[in-house]
Order: structure tokens, then C-alpha cells, then sequence
């Protein structure tokens, strides 16, 4: 193999470390800021849809004070696409575990 290819190879594997080692900071970035809101998340889940919930949307707003919390799509939405990451990183992380990547 000459050392062009070579020098190829290297370079495009320390790439892929680069890359690699950019993704897995932003990634522990992004999870300790969901266990850091995790509390929160479980307040609004439970409060979606609950007795209170209901009350609420009966409350006459001033048009200054945001009320997508109430809204019958935003925190399904949210709850949802929660899900759908939480399946994902199960996912990754089983496929990191077996060493499949």
C-alpha cells in the first residue's frame, strides 16, 4: 500500500473522530439539560389533560400571557417526540452496548 493511500485513510478516520467525539459532547450536553429539566417535564405531562388542565382553559387570559400549554397539540406534541427520542437513544445505546457500530 503506498503512503498516499495511507495518509488517505488517516485522514479520513480522524474525521470520523472528530465528528464522533463533536456528537457524543453535544449529546451529554443535551441530556444533562433533560435530566435537569426532567422534574419539570413530568409536572407538565401530568398536567396535561388533568382536572386542573381543564380548569385552566377556562380562565379568560390577557393577551400577553402564552397559553400554548393549553392547546390540545402543543404538549402531545411534546410528550410524543419525548417518546420518540427516548426510543432512539434505546436503540443507540443497544447498538452501542452489542458493539454494532
Amino acid at each position: 500500500m503506498d503512503n498516499k493511500t495511507n495518509i488517505d485513510r488517516i485522514v479520513e478516520m480522524e474525521s470520523y473522530l472528530n465528528e464522533a467525539v463533536l456528537a457524543e459532547k453535544e449529546l451529554s450536553e443535551q441530556l444533562a439539560r433533560m435530566n435537569e429539566i426532567r422534574d419539570h417535564m413530568i409536572r407538565l405531562y401530568r398536567y396535561y389533560g388533568s382536572e386542573a388542565w381543564y380548569e385552566d382553559r377556562e380562565v379568560d387570559l390577557p393577551p400577553q400571557v402564552g397559553a400554548g400549554v393549553l392547546s390540545e397539540d402543543a404538549v402531545y406534541d411534546s410528550i410524543t417526540q419525548m417518546r420518540d427520542a427516548a426510543f432512539q437513544m434505546l436503540e443507540l445505546a443497544t447498538d452501542i452496548l452489542k458493539n454494532r457500530i
